[in-house]
């Protein structure tokens, strides 16, 4: 008789707290059990929690998801990242030194050498964020690349050391003080895009792959097709508006789906539709007459940051 009251009591207990997690557990997130002997871990697996919070914009992941597609290169995470800085420093200056040298050689026009440093040096660096780990130490690691430039640029824009090299290949008329203008812009904008929103937001391809490709593009193909001006800026061309459109949105897609395979964004027909957006309204600044005062590496990227945050 005692037996059979405990079991009364047992389950009524077990019935109550069942009642009580119905609520925070709705029958419609929670499938079968079956009886197979790892049923509790797939049940565990396939259960959805919500707890009332607004859900994330689709696309956007977490900086501290651990993407499965992304392996570490050691098991060590800390000396895994410290290897990824190491390489992404060395890739950047060889880039660097590369463009140097064809500056000093003489191999293209001193202008069209800048602007093959100002397309290739962010979107190299941006195909070495999937060698870092998740999480903001990954991410400020990935920073410490651009932010020895900037350094470097106001060290050699301030004029305390020369680097003949760095200069032709970074400036328009060969003066070193034009580093502390748009190349420190440039560098300052890629290790923002680092340190805020990483590999894991939208908003970070947008920045970058309008600043490098479409403004870069933008200046190269104007020069060459830039005959029919922009009526409201005669300094501006049609052809370089479009080839910044164009280059800045294909750069965005592509990137979005190069992240995309190693689990850092979501990519989708939305998120597309954001960064043929957010290009529109880059190319729309770059063209005003605002351009001429204030430098492209300033004003594309705040207004892809800005509009990328509407949009996306």
């Amino acid at each position: 008789m005692a037996a059979s009251t405990t079991n009364v009591n047992s389950c009524s207990l077990a019935l109550s707290w069942s009642r009580r997690f119905d609520i925070l557990l709705p029958r419609s997130h929670v499938g079968p059990i079956s009886n197979t002997p790892f049923s509790s871990l797939s049940a565990f697996n396939a259960t959805t929690i919500s707890f009332g919070s607004r859900p994330r914009k689709t696309g956007v992941l977490s900086r501290d998801a651990k993407p499965p597609a992304a392996t570490m290169v050691l098991e060590n995470p800390v000396v895994s990242d410290i290897c990824a800085t190491g390489l992404s420093g060395c890739i950047a200056l060889s880039i660097l030194r590369f463009w140097g040298e064809t500056a000093k050689r003489g191999l293209f026009d001193q202008k069209l050498n800048r602007k093959f440093v100002h397309v290739s040096i962010g979107l190299v660096f941006m195909l070495c964020w999937p060698l870092f780990s998740s999480g903001h130490r990954g991410a400020i690691l990935a920073a410490l690349v651009p932010g020895i430039n900037i350094i470097r640029m106001l060290v050699l824009g301030l004029g305390i050391m020369k680097d003949e090299a760095i200069v032709k290949s970074m400036t328009r008329h060969g003066d070193y003080r034009e580093l502390l203008k748009g190349p420190l812009y440039y560098a300052t904008t890629i290790t923002l895009a680092c340190v805020i929103y990483w590999r894991t937001s939208p908003i970070s391809i947008a920045a970058i792959c309008n600043l490098c490709a479409g403004d870069g593009l933008a200046d190269i193909i104007g020069r060459r097709f830039g005959s029919n001006k922009i009526p409201y800026n005669r300094n501006k061309s049609l052809a370089g508006s479009v080839a910044m459109v164009s280059a800045g949105f294909l750069a965005s897609v592509g990137y979005m789906y190069y992240f995309s395979l190693f689990g850092f964004v979501r990519g989708s027909w939305e998120m597309v539709l954001g960064f043929l957006v957010v290009s529109l309204a880059s190319a729309l600044m770059e063209s005003l007459p605002i351009s001429t005062e204030l430098d492209d590496n300033l004003t594309v990227p705040l207004t892809s940051i800005l509009v990328g945050t509407l949009v996306f």
